[in-house]
This record gives C-alpha cells, sequence and structure tokens, in this order.
C-alpha cells in the first residue's frame, strides 16, 4: 500500500555540479539557458577561456557538435537572446506567429 503524500524522486540525466566543481564550466557551456555572461560572472572565465576548456576536454568531434550548436544557437549571448526575445514576443502579440 503505498503512502499518502509520497513523491516520485525526479532524476535529471545530467544533474548539475557544484559551482566549485571544474566540471561546472563543462556543463554550463552545454547548457542552453546559460549565457557566457552568467559564466564569466560565476567564475571568471571569458568567451575564449570556456572555448580552451571545452577543446581541453572534449573529444575532437564532440567539440566541433558543440561548437556548431553554439554558433548556431543565438542565446549563448545576453543581447542576441534579449533581441530574439523581443522578437518572439512581438509575433505573438501580432498573432502572426505560426
Amino acid at each position: 500500500m503505498k503512502k499518502k503524500g509520497h513523491r516520485p524522486i525526479t532524476r535529471v540525466k545530467n544533474p548539475e555540479p557544484n559551482h566549485e566543481d571544474p566540471d561546472w564550466v563543462i556543463w554550463a557551456a552545454w547548457a542552453d539557458r546559460i549565457t557566457f555572461e552568467d559564466i564569466e560572472k560565476k567564475t571568471g572565465y571569458r568567451e575564449s577561456d570556456v572555448i580552451k576548456i571545452m577543446r581541453k576536454s572534449l573529444k575532437p568531434s564532440s567539440f566541433r557538435l558543440w561548437r556548431k550548436r553554439v554558433h548556431q544557437k543565438s542565446i549563448k549571448h545576453r543581447k542576441k537572446f534579449e533581441y530574439s526575445r523581443k522578437q518572439i514576443t512581438s509575433k505573438i502579440k501580432k498573432g502572426n506567429y505560426l
């Protein structure tokens, strides 16, 4: 018989490591919603430093995949993210988002 109020434990495939852990930079670089500015604010690493860390830590094919993904995503930079948000909200307000 199940207990009342028992909530299942949600397991995340890639949980967030501690901020002190060096793997946090790699985790944050892969995350779509964490910008390079946020990474610099928390760790002090600039975008070029993050690229060097990723190049050193990942396999060459994984690094190329990550670079392609970051280059195509406009949300890894704060200004591009805010600009794309404004475009989306203006399309929604106009009603021509389909």
